[in-house]
């Protein structure tokens, strides 16, 4: 990127004689769009949707969010859990008890990176309609209760009911394990729906 300024030609008019010239940097309102204001908070929250982009929303498919509804779908999240439990299994020195945590940990974690905090599509057929949106808020517009977004919910309960049981109710297992599954439901819920915690 450069750095050097541009000058703007002045502006006369037959009514009037002033001359108004703004010297300004290609990057000055790139850098005013990324940077928080100075009295903003950590905690934001994305506004609606205008009337045009939920048009744009609405042109295609959201290629990103539709494959929920595919066959499989629901089926892969629990071969994950099963190849994270075999991978830890087989993890020497790795007792039962933590390779339930591990396995519980590993898939929240994997699971909040793509659901919570990678925001917009891959593709751009839509004109940047959903640039503002974490996958969780595309699947099914938004709406909430849906099939596919109370199955998302249930598997961190059941993986944290799972560790719990197969840990034999050790109370360290149990808070680390709820800690791990309370950051996999907290953000799935409609009171968190378009809010945003940053802290850069």
């Amino acid at each position: 990127m450069s750095t050097e300024s541009r000058e703007i030609t002045p502006i006369t008019s037959a009514s009037t004689t002033t001359t108004t010239t703004h010297t300004f940097s290609p990057e000055t309102q790139e850098l005013k769009q990324q940077r928080r204001h100075r009295s903003s908070s950590i905690i934001s929250h994305v506004e609606e949707e205008t009337f045009e982009e939920k048009i744009d929303q609405e042109a295609t498919p959201n290629l990103n969010s539709e494959w929920v509804h595919s066959k499989g779908a629901w089926v892969i999240h629990i071969v994950i859990v099963i190849f994270l439990k075999v991978f830890y299994n087989l993890v020497p020195g790795v007792t039962n008890e933590w390779s339930w945590s591990l396995t519980n940990a590993t898939y929240v974690i994997g699971s909040y990176i793509m659901f919570h905090y990678v925001k917009g599509i891959p593709w751009e057929f839509n004109s940047g309609a959903y640039d503002n949106l974490t996958m969780w808020e595309q699947l099914d517009s938004g709406d909430f209760y849906t099939p596919s977004k109370k199955f998302l919910v249930g598997v961190p309960i059941w993986l944290f009911l799972c560790t719990t049981h197969y840990s034999h109710y050790d109370l360290q297992s149990f808070v680390i394990n709820l800690i791990i599954c309370a950051v996999g439901v907290v953000p799935k819920l409609p009171i968190f729906d378009r809010l945003r915690i940053t802290f850069f």
